[in-house]
C-alpha cells in the first residue's frame, strides 16, 4: 500500500459515516504501516464541517502511519465543493506530529490556520485556494523549513480570503529563508504584476529552476520586468500561463528562446476591474 484516497460521498454522509471512521478503518489494517501517501477528499459536508476532525484523527492515529510522507487535505472538485467553500482548520498539528512528512498539499483556505513551526523534513508545501490570508503567509515566512524545495501558493483575491498586499508576500522570498528552494509559485494573484516586478531581480532567483507566476492577472507591465531580467533568463522554466499579456508581448517571449509557458492568453484589452485570477470561487 503506497497511496490511498479517502472521501465521503453523499450517500455515506446521509448515513452518518464520518471521515474519522474511514481513517480508523485504514489505521486498523496491517498495511497501514506501509502507507506512503494519503489523500483526503470530501470529508462530508465540507462546506459546513471543517477539517479539524481529520486533524484530530490523524494525530491520534499517527503511530499507525510511520511511513507517511505525502498528505493532501481537501482534494475535491467543484462539483463536490467549490474551493472557497471548503472549510479548513488549524493544520499546525499535522506538521508538529508528523516530523517525517515531506509533502503537504492543502485545498481551501476558509478557516485555515497555520502557526509558525519548525519542520526538518518538509520538502513541498502547496496551498490551493481562491484567497490566502496574510496571517497564513506570515506563519509560512516565520517557519523553519530547511529542506523545502517547492513552495506553491495560490494568492487569490480579496473577496475569497486574500487580505494582504505585496509587503505581506515579500518575506517569503528573502534570501536564505528557504535555502533549498528550487520551485517558487506565487500564482493565481490579482497582484501578479507587482509580484513579477518585485521578483525580476530578487536574489532568490539565483537558486530557482522554476518560477511559477501563472493563473493571475499578469500584464505587459509585469512581463516587461521579467523579460529584462538577467536572472529570469537563467531559469529552467518560467510559467506565465493564464495571463493578460498583449499579442506583442507573447511574441516577444516566443522570440526570446526562453523556456516560458504563455498559454491561456486572456483578453489584454479587458478593463483592469474585470481581470480576474483563474481560481477564485
Amino acid at each position: 500500500m503506497t497511496e490511498v484516497k479517502l472521501s465521503i460521498d453523499y450517500e455515506q454522509y446521509e448515513e452518518g459515516i464520518k471521515i474519522k471512521d474511514l481513517l480508523e478503518e485504514l489505521a486498523a489494517k496491517p498495511e497501514s504501516t506501509e502507507l506512503n501517501s494519503l489523500i483526503i477528499g470530501d470529508w462530508g459536508g465540507s462546506y459546513e464541517n471543517d477539517s479539524s476532525e481529520i486533524v484530530a484523527a490523524l494525530t491520534q492515529l499517527k503511530d499507525r502511519f510511520p511511513k507517511l510522507r505525502k498528505l493532501f487535505i481537501g482534494d475535491m472538485g467543484f462539483e463536490e465543493c467549490e474551493v472557497s467553500w471548503i472549510m479548513q482548520s488549524n493544520l499546525t498539528p499535522i506538521l508538529t506530529e508528523f516530523p517525517e512528512l515531506e509533502s503537504l498539499t492543502i485545498k481551501g483556505s476558509t478557516g485555515l490556520e497555520i502557526e509558525p513551526v519548525s519542520h526538518a523534513k518538509l520538502q513541498e508545501l502547496v496551498i490551493i485556494c481562491g484567497g490566502l490570508g496574510k496571517k497564513v503567509l506570515a506563519s509560512i515566512s516565520q517557519s523553519s523549513f530547511p529542506q523545502l524545495k517547492k513552495l506553491e501558493l495560490y494568492m487569490g483575491v480579496e473577496d475569497y480570503g486574500f487580505d494582504g498586499e505585496l509587503a505581506d508576500i515579500l518575506p517569503l522570498v528573502e534570501q536564505g529563508k528557504f535555502p533549498e528552494l528550487t520551485y517558487l509559485g506565487l500564482k493565481n494573484s490579482e497582484l501578479e504584476d507587482e509580484i513579477a516586478i518585485a521578483l525580476a531581480d530578487a536574489p532568490i532567483l539565483s537558486q530557482l529552476h522554476t518560477l511559477d507566476l501563472s493563473l493571475g492577472t499578469l500584464t505587459d507591465k509585469g512581463a516587461e520586468a521579467l523579460l529584462a531580467s538577467d536572472q529570469v533568463r537563467k531559469l529552467q522554466s518560467l510559467d506565465l500561463s493564464y495571463h493578460y499579456m498583449s499579442d506583442d508581448m507573447v511574441q516577444r517571449w516566443k522570440a526570446s528562446g526562453l523556456p516560458v509557458d504563455t498559454d491561456e492568453q486572456q483578453d489584454a484589452d479587458e478593463d483592469e476591474d474585470y481581470r480576474y485570477p483563474s481560481l477564485t470561487e
